[in-house]
């Protein structure tokens, strides 16, 4: 159902604005330098390297919010780099279809699509993105899970009764993992957690309609599996949303777009244009691909595919983890090895809604239709109509939504090879209706799209808060923000902006040589005062498992001489299995595949 936000990517032809020169030669990292001739000042290299203080690279949510954190502490030094034509990442929208009304196509949203946990009443606090959309008079429309009618391969089957059932599994789940969190028990996967607390769609009666109940509450949110996601953190994102905001979700119907409110944010700092429209401000570069970021303790020299170069005290990188696993950026020096795990450890959801307009309405007047499968679970799982009270009435559109395995697969299909599956099941949901065929049908290809390569991040089984800690981290005067480094938020809109605002608001600190946070808190070191420290993201080196060196004996079943790794120091032969065990707690654990495996051990002997 969700669908968060981050930063797309880079710059434009604008970079010949009224900017400073001034690169030094020793800055520009070995290999880059050719194409570049230094100019006669020495400083420059053709004109093509320009200064900032600030480089900012993507203009979703997190990019916007923390160049607006600059500007707010009244930093305007600062160029936003994005590789699209326009700013909000990925919350972007589409024409489709067409409105009889106005002649036009309707605007939906390929993107982030809802408002959710918006704080309303009981004293709960507001989430900034509702803040946003009302100051921006975003059109919404609160959705009504309470419109929904269930279906499988016959047509229309009563099994809603599974919903209440999931959710007082749900509740208790949640309670599981809270404990599992204050008493530092070992994280499990949501599978486990659903199966310790009796949830298991496989054993109840009907099991294909416990399944779609469970994707819909589930990967719907998630866009990934119960088996692909961490019990403590999965709850934990949804009670910061749901528990501490308020459970409303609104769907937005703005025909201006759902960015309309970051460019609404963008326009009051932003408006330095001939036409003072925050799209020509100079410091706006659009339309240019990043291939290259060179970073160390003194700078942060960023190179684009049009062969344009900035150089920057600081950099803030707001690009998705998708973006970053793809590799499809260099980084000079290469990551350290505690960051490079720390960016393959986390995970990047697609969530793919594939939208439909009909001739005329052949479904009625209710909002969602969930189907169950006999086969597969998550096989074109959730439909909802766009044509009911309040969204587009009399627009006969429906969209399906899939998620993960299943977007992948369909984004390597044609609209038309998509449709022909798609309609299999609504003619199998409506049997007694002669259903036509859709006059438009479209969807975003997520995984392919390179300036996102997915829809937005999941927190994955065995990523611990201390891993996620490294992939915010800073590595020298290259910083990290977006849904993806919110361990509160990852995944939502409002995890952009705040993890924006706080990076923002740390580099404006150190550009005025002064903190923004002092000492040892909110994942800081260093102090006011202590400059070259000031701001620091804590990171961890080497991460250590939460079982000890003597807990690795054969008392827990660990055949330590069993396994062996190169440099681990010599080998010794097996003892008796009687010693076995002995003395563990005084030997390094041998953690190894090569006696394991036959290949690696011939290899090994052949050394």
């Amino acid at each position: 159902m969700r669908f968060s936000t981050s930063a797309a990517v880079q710059a434009g032809s604008l970079l010949a604005s009224t900017l400073q020169l001034g690169v030094n030669a020793a800055a520009l990292p070995a290999g880059k330098l050719a194409g570049y001739q230094r100019s006669e000042s020495g400083r420059g290299y053709g004109g093509q390297c320009k200064q900032t203080k600030v480089v900012i690279l993507g203009a979703g949510i997190a990019g916007i919010t923390a160049a607006q954190a600059l500007a707010n502490q009244s930093i305007s030094d600062f160029l936003i780099v994005e590789y699209q034509d326009d700013i909000g990442g990925r919350v972007i929208n589409k024409p489709f279809g067409l409105n009889a009304a106005t002649g036009e196509p309707f605007q939906v949203e390929h993107g982030a699509n809802w408002a959710q946990g918006l704080g309303i009443g009981n004293g709960a606090p507001e989430n900034p993105i509702w803040t946003f959309e009302k100051k921006h008079n975003i059109s919404t429309r609160p959705s009504n899970f309470e419109l929904i009618m269930s279906y499988n391969e016959t047509g229309e089957v009563d099994f809603l009764s599974e919903i209440d059932a999931y959710e007082e599994a749900f509740a208790e789940m949640l309670v599981e993992a809270g404990e599992l969190l204050t008493n530092n028990i070992q994280d499990r996967t949501v599978r486990e957690g659903f199966s310790l607390v009796g949830w298991k769609p496989e054993l109840r009666e009907h099991p294909q309609a416990a399944e779609a109940v469970e994707w819909w509450l589930w990967d719907g949110e998630q866009a990934t599996t119960p088996d692909e996601s961490a019990l403590i953190f999965g709850a934990a994102v949804s009670n910061f949303t749901f528990l501490q905001f308020s459970e409303e979700n609104n769907f937005v119907i703005d025909q201006r777009g759902h960015n309309t409110w970051i460019k609404g944010e963008a326009s009051e700092f932003l408006n330095q244009g001939t036409d003072g429209t925050y799209k020509n401000d100079p410091r706006l570069l659009l339309n240019t691909i990043v291939s290259n970021v060179s970073y160390s303790d003194d700078g942060v020299i960023v190179l684009a595919e049009d062969g344009s170069c900035i150089s920057a005290d600081y950099a803030i990188l707001t690009f998705s983890i998708g973006v970053l696993q793809h590799e499809v950026i260099t980084f000079e020096p290469e990551f350290p090895s505690w960051k490079k795990t720390s960016v393959e450890s986390f995970q990047m959801g697609t969530y793919t809604k594939i939208f439909m307009q009909f001739p005329t309405n052949f479904w009625g007047t209710n909002e969602f239709f969930l189907y169950a499968d006999p086969i597969q679970r998550g096989w074109y799982p959730i439909f909802q109509s766009l044509d009911a009270e309040g969204f587009f009435p009399g627009s006969s559109i429906l969209f399906v939504t899939v998620v993960q395995r299943e977007s992948y697969r369909v984004e390597r299909m044609t609209n038309e090879q998509t449709q022909e599956e798609v309609m299999k099941v609504v003619r199998a949901m409506f049997p007694n209706v002669d259903v036509p065929d859709p006059l438009y049908i479209d969807y975003p290809r997520w995984t392919n799209t390179p300036w996102a390569y997915g829809s937005y991040s999941n927190w994955p089984p065995a990523t611990t808060l201390e891993q996620h800690q490294n992939l915010r981290a800073n590595v020298q005067r290259l910083w990290f923000a977006g849904e993806h480094t919110s361990s509160s938020y990852f995944g939502y809109m409002q995890g952009a902006w705040f993890e924006g605002r706080d990076v923002g608001s740390r580099i404006a600190g150190l550009v005025g040589g002064t903190c923004t946070n002092d000492g040892d808190e909110d994942g800081l070191v260093g102090g006011a005062g202590d400059v070259g420290a000031c701001g620091e993201m804590v990171h961890y080196v080497v991460l250590h498992g939460t079982t000890t060196l003597d807990e690795y004996n054969i008392e827990n079943g660990w055949d330590g001489t069993s396994f062996q790794t190169n440099g681990l120091g010599k080998e010794e032969e097996e003892e008796p299995l009687a010693r076995r065990g002995e003395g563990m707690e005084k030997k390094r654990p041998q953690v190894g595949w090569a006696a394991r495996n036959p290949r690696r051990a011939k290899a090994k002997a052949k050394a």
